[in-house]
């Protein structure tokens, strides 16, 4: 497939990203790995299975990676992959999908390694405010089945039919080299992980571009593969961190005051019950991190996180915020 390069961001990835790069090779004109910074030889074992790449000195985050290895690429369309994605079908059906100029990308059906489609994150639809302060604050977990979350993963949705996605996956997305040059690119800010490519979505969306749905397209996906390598302290901080720059981004003031009162509100009784489960004050640390993006963002509102490097000064020490930067 000479118009399509699969580009792969690995961190700490050598476990799985020889099968990876082995079934994007079969489907793929070519195939780039962007490395961040991994000590555990992923760049070796991604070159050692055919991909060309390149080995960043240090993590520059998901999005700046993806910016990276698109600028690298010359190719009509790029597939954006996981490194525990692996390719099963042939691509012809996502190309033939974006026929039509206002289609930006398409995605296909992700599947667990027992080949049970993975449903709730294959498709989901765009969140707003409500949907994600039913996440923040727990009601999702306790009541999976509540009108808020069931919309928003799409379980009203059946799998096995084409459609339109307004949110499909960062871990299998093909989307044309133009919108990503049309909108400047993923939003680097959303550091390291994290709503970088629902920000992509929504922005796409804003301009009139869209994206498909095609089942008959899968790929196996192991899924958390990314969240594991981070030290469990700081997953809550990026991910609130990312959560609340898209707010900031996307949502007006008032619902963006909204969700990070819902933060707070939601922070204590998981910070309590992390100090029962690991019996120690230890995991307190991230969320006090947490506890102060969200108050900095209730106060200032949504310009703080409109800049980047202004929120990780709340959510770091000064010696951590120099590293990151």
């Amino acid at each position: 497939m000479n118009s399509v390069a699969a580009l792969i961001v690995t961190h700490q990835s050598a476990a799985v990203v020889a099968d990876c790069v082995g079934a994007a090779r079969q489907r793929c004109g070519e195939v780039l790995v962007i490395d961040n910074a991994s000590t555990d030889h992923s760049a070796e074992v991604a070159r050692a299975a055919g991909a060309g790449v390149v080995a960043n000195s240090r993590n520059l985050g998901f999005a700046a990676a993806v910016n990276q290895g698109v600028g690298l690429i010359s190719k009509q369309f790029v597939l954006l992959l996981n490194p525990d994605t692996t390719l099963l079908d042939p691509l012809e059906p996502l190309l033939e999908a974006c026929g039509s100029p206002e289609t930006g990308g398409a995605t296909g059906l992700l599947l667990d390694a027992s080949g049970t489609p993975q449903r709730g994150f294959t498709l989901r639809r765009l969140p707003n405010a409500s949907t994600l302060a039913a996440e923040v604050l727990g009601v999702n977990r306790l009541w999976p089945g509540n009108p808020l979350n069931w919309s928003y993963r799409c379980y009203d949705k059946d799998l096995t039919l084409p459609g339109e996605v307004e949110q499909p996956p960062g871990a299998f997305l093909l989307f044309r080299r133009s919108l990503w040059e049309a909108l400047g690119g993923f939003d680097e800010a959303f550091w390291p992980i994290w709503f970088e490519d629902v920000d992509f979505c929504a922005r796409a969306r804003r301009i009139g571009f869209r994206f498909a749905y095609v089942p008959a397209v899968r790929a196996r996906h192991a899924g958390a593969h990314s969240i594991r390598q981070l030290p469990e302290g700081d997953r809550q901080v990026y991910w609130y961190g990312s959560l609340l720059r898209y707010a900031a981004k996307h949502f007006g003031p008032v619902s963006c005051r909204a969700l990070a009162s819902a933060i707070l509100i939601g922070s204590f009784p998981r910070v309590a019950g992390a100090v029962v489960r690991d019996r120690s004050f230890q995991p307190a640390a991230g969320w006090v991190r947490v506890v102060r993006m969200a108050a900095g963002a209730l106060w200032y509102g949504p310009r703080l996180f409109r800049v980047e490097g202004e929120w990780r000064r709340l959510a770091v020490d000064s010696s951590e915020s120099s590293q990151d930067n």
